[in-house]
């Protein structure tokens, strides 16, 4: 399992090259030092960050000793985004981008201070199994989960292929259910046009379910479709339980639709504001249709609000998950890295979606019942609305 940053999160920058080796406590003040520059919050959670500088100095023996007083420090902002991680789990986060995971392929991320799966991989064990997003995390192999963090949450959901873990899931007014799901190594599949439930697709409208922008390929994927597409004459994008990933691919997808126009833009610490816009490139000029729900986080949101607010698309779902912070991720001396909340971000109109999400043009809810019926009724929406949205561009044509 991979952690959230690769799920609730959007990635901006991945930082490469050599990193000379440090002592215990020249890796806590390279730490310290990194917060202190680039963290989004110059308040660092309205606290005197000087206080921590020097803290531990002097008492960190081992490299142990060095994580933890670390992790103490990151606690201190409030933010299950900025976290440390050891070689091990760097080496992880690194591999995730690469298009493979371990373990049972769910994404989770803190609600409220609760453990809430995000969205569980496409074909994972997660998925499988039957976890669902917006599940809560009640108990990980029999131990509570208040008061957890993601961190120690993924260290316990991972594990070796073939071996198990029993999640116990609160899913709305239902009483809790115990899932026991059996480990793998997890293929994290971007892009497909095969649809969720089996439901009728008319020959002349292209379907792309993209189920994660971790991928680096996912953005080529994406345009190899669109460059083959020429004899549909509406799209439907399907970003349903999508949890997000590279931020680099949120705009060069955004930009394959757009003709002009602002993608995103990013604010930083200093109040900074970046703003992104198309390149008067885009692929495709067919109406389209986008598909969010619950589980749609942070890369999907950037995707569905610059399609939304530039009138380039019809929003059909669920409100979205709300996830409006950009982490990047830092090499750090020893192998080690730490994926850190660098901007925030707004949709061409300047909204801030963070903890509120995307609101759908058209709000279609997919219950219990009609998944168990096999009842894509929001896959059935977006092909009516995208019917109608093709009849009246063949007329204006």
């Amino acid at each position: 399992m991979k952690k959230v940053l690769l799920s609730a999160a959007i990635i901006s920058v991945l930082i490469s090259g050599s990193v000379q080796a440090a002592t215990p406590d020249e890796l806590y003040d390279y730490v310290w030092k990194l917060i202190n520059r680039k963290y989004v919050d110059p308040t660092n959670n309205y606290q005197d960050w000087s206080s921590w500088r020097y803290r531990y100095k002097n008492k960190l023996n081992t490299f142990d000793d060095c994580y933890v007083a670390i992790d103490t420090m990151l606690a201190s902002l409030n933010d299950p985004y900025t976290r440390f991680l050891d070689e091990k789990e760097f080496n992880e986060e690194t591999t995730s981008i690469k298009g493979s995971l371990k373990g049972i392929g769910t994404q989770i991320g803190l609600r409220d201070g609760n453990l809430v799966i995000i969205a569980p991989i496409e074909d994972s064990p997660a998925e499988l199994a039957g976890l669902k997003a917006d599940d809560y995390i009640l108990e990980i192999n029999g131990k509570s989960t208040k008061g957890i963090s993601i961190d120690k949450a993924a260290d316990q959901i991972r594990g070796e292929k073939g071996t198990t873990v029993s999640l116990l899931i609160k899913r709305g007014d239902a009483e809790p259910k115990l899932y026991v799901i059996v480990r793998d190594e997890i293929e994290v599949k971007s892009v497909s046009t095969k649809m969720p439930i089996e439901t009728p697709m008319p020959d002349d409208i292209q379907y792309i379910r993209l189920s994660s922008f971790i991928s680096k390929n996912a953005s080529n994927e994406i345009q190899n479709i669109l460059r083959n597409c020429g004899d549909k004459k509406g799209i439907i994008l399907d970003l349903r339980s999508n949890p997000g990933g590279l931020l680099s691919n949120a705009i060069s997808i955004s930009d394959m639709f757009l003709n002009g126009g602002v993608i995103v833009s990013t604010i930083d610490r200093d109040r900074y504001k970046d703003t992104t816009r198309a390149t008067f490139t885009n692929l495709t000029n067919k109406p389209v249709v986008i598909l969010i729900n619950k589980g749609s986080a942070s890369a999907s949101e950037i995707l569905s609000g610059a399609l939304k607010d530039n009138h380039r698309a019809v929003i059909i779902g669920e409100q979205s998950f709300g996830k409006g912070l950009v982490q990047e991720i830092n090499k750090l001396p020893n192998n080690t890295g730490m994926n850190l909340t660098i901007q925030r971000y707004l949709t061409p109109n300047g909204t801030d979606i963070n903890k509120k999400g995307i609101t759908p043009d058209i709000v279609v809810e997919l219950t219990e019942k009609n998944v168990e019926a096999k009842d894509d009724v929001q896959l059935k929406k977006a092909i009516e609305v995208i019917q109608g949205m093709t009849c009246i561009s063949q007329k204006n044509g």
